[in-house]
């Protein structure tokens, strides 16, 4: 079998890493809360299972496009946000164009633009592990079809300010699409953030598409629910690029129940927001230079030390997400894990030397 030659060279992508009973997984940014109440009861009560579900999952574009004050045609329901990046980019991009993003941010990204034909730019992170939306502004070409703007930035955490988007997407070309990923949204609460609702709502820029999920939040990662709110024309062409009847029954199911339990489910990302401001601040007073987290994880910049200090966690009952070369991300999980992770944290912090990124810079060593 011939294999494209850019595709023989992808890496498939990696999941965080399984779990044991004695160990904490904090690899995947999932929700530790079980589901919302009242969730279990209409994902059980949807047991039509021989009959296809409604491809369009129509009830919860509704209850969504309610939400947004938008059209029905203005949301578009897929098996979570990333399956609605690749159908966008599938949409707009190909061989010859460009799709550009921050690095590091989310690791699908890199394969999506692959996998389309189109060629990745990346843009290296700023100070502080932000986006640098001048200088992705500036990598902008003719070739230029999509950008991908992720707020709060995973894997690294710090958002992007409404004041930034507002004046990135005013030097972008009306004809290329800027999708913002928002996965992470709920848990943020910087007041400066930008927030997808906000742009959408000055209907100034109908280039841009927002991407959230039931996946983090929500705590529904296995049903696999995301959708996207944008102008029905550039939905449109993600839904020819959509494959067929991908949100299940019972995904649908779920995620209406969830939108039902809006109380509970603000008090569960108020823990989490509490309970990771609580562990970056740890983190920082054993001296790691931690970048302002603002999704359900937090960042350690350890660089070459990255597989050394994983296992390290890894032999600790704390199972971390590690990118090679990079740092360690590491969820926001149960409360009983904070003190583990701030255990293990400042005792391998002090092997890093003066000077390393993953050092805080006014800590006496």
């Amino acid at each position: 079998m011939r294999v494209r030659p850019e595709v023989a060279a992808l890496p498939p992508y990696k999941q965080g890493r399984q779990a044991g009973a004695e160990a904490f997984k904090l690899s995947s940014n999932e929700n530790p809360f079980d589901p919302l109440p009242g969730v279990l009861e209409r994902v059980q009560a949807a047991t039509a299972l021989n009959r296809y579900p409604d491809a369009s999952a129509a009830r919860l574009r509704e209850r969504l496009a309610e939400r947004f004050g938008v059209g029905a045609d203005g949301v578009h329901i897929g098996a979570g946000s990333v399956s609605i990046l690749a159908q966008l980019v599938l949409a707009t991009s190909g061989p010859g164009d460009e799709v550009i993003y921050a690095w590091r941010s989310f690791e699908a990204y890199p394969w999506l633009a692959v996998v389309a034909g189109a060629t990745a730019v990346e843009v290296p992170l700023g100070a502080g592990a932000r986006h640098d939306l001048d200088a992705m502004a500036a990598a902008i070409t003719e070739r230029t079809r999509t950008i991908i703007v992720c707020s709060p930035n995973n894997p690294t955490g710090p958002i992007v300010t409404q004041a930034e988007f507002d004046a990135f997407v005013a030097r972008v070309p009306a004809d290329v699409l800027v999708i913002l990923d928002e996965a992470y949204s709920e848990f943020v609460t910087d007041p400066e953030a930008v927030n997808g609702a906000t742009v959408l709502a000055t209907n100034a820029h109908p280039n841009v598409v927002v991407l959230r999920t039931f996946s983090k939040a929500y705590g529904l990662a296995a049903l696999r629910v995301g959708y996207a709110v944008g102008h029905p024309r550039v939905l449109d062409a993600a839904r020819s690029t959509a494959i067929p009847l991908s949100v299940t029954a019972h995904g649908e199911a779920a995620a209406l129940a969830s939108l039902d339990a809006e109380d509970e489910l603000l008090e569960r990302v108020r823990v989490i927001a509490d309970r990771r401001d609580r562990l970056a601040a740890g983190l920082r007073e054993a001296g790691w230079n931690v970048p302002e987290a603002q999704g359900n994880f937090v960042w350690l910049p350890v660089g070459d030390e990255t597989a050394t200090f994983a296992a390290a966690f890894e032999e600790a009952g704390l199972i971390v997400r590690p990118f090679a070369g990079d740092g360690i991300r590491i969820s926001v999980g149960e409360e009983e894990s904070v003190e583990k992770v701030l255990g293990i944290a400042a005792s391998v912090v002090k092997n890093l030397p003066e000077g390393h990124a993953g050092v805080r810079a006014s800590v006496e060593r």
